[in-house]
């Protein structure tokens, strides 16, 4: 029995080298077609082709080495970064506008009511003349106009 595992050993041991040690030709037929072959032609001349087999030391062109992955993902969560802040950004000027929008309709309203409008200054009460609740108007109006639409571009 020790016999048999011995020679099992031995002959899967030599197997690989084997198959890896099987020469590969070159020639050329005659209309000048270059063929490749595990077996020498006959009745051609032929040339051994070494062959070399295993993994080269280059990288592939798709893998990255950890140092640029890693500055790939440092540009990505920037990028990420910036994009969440002008998102932020947007969205408080979006709701700034609608809160003015809603604080100048308000504020129209109360004008056309033809209610008389009490202000305090100096800690003092006193209504507005004609001419000041008309400008009241004009600026509640303006602000209504640039924050009421569409938001203009940049």
């Amino acid at each position: 029995m020790n016999r048999k595992i011995l020679m099992l050993t031995l002959l899967m041991a030599a197997v690989p080298g084997i198959s890896h040690g099987g020469s590969v030709y070159k020639w050329t037929d005659e209309n000048g077609v270059t063929h490749f072959g595990d077996q020498q032609p006959n009745g051609r001349k032929s040339e051994q082709v070494n062959v070399r087999v295993g993994t080269g030391s280059a990288k592939p062109a798709d893998q990255a080495t950890p140092q640029e992955k890693m500055k790939d993902l440092e540009d990505k969560q920037k990028t990420r970064t910036l994009t969440q802040k002008e998102k932020a950004q947007e969205e408080a000027r979006r709701k700034q506008r609608e809160a003015n929008c809603a604080t100048a309709r308000s504020n129209l309203d109360i004008i056309d009511s033809k209610a008389r409008i009490r202000v305090e200054e100096n800690g003092e009460s006193r209504y507005l003349s004609p001419e000041e609740i008309a400008q009241q108007r004009q600026k509640y109006e303006e602000i209504a106009a640039e924050n009421c639409g569409p938001e203009k571009a940049q």
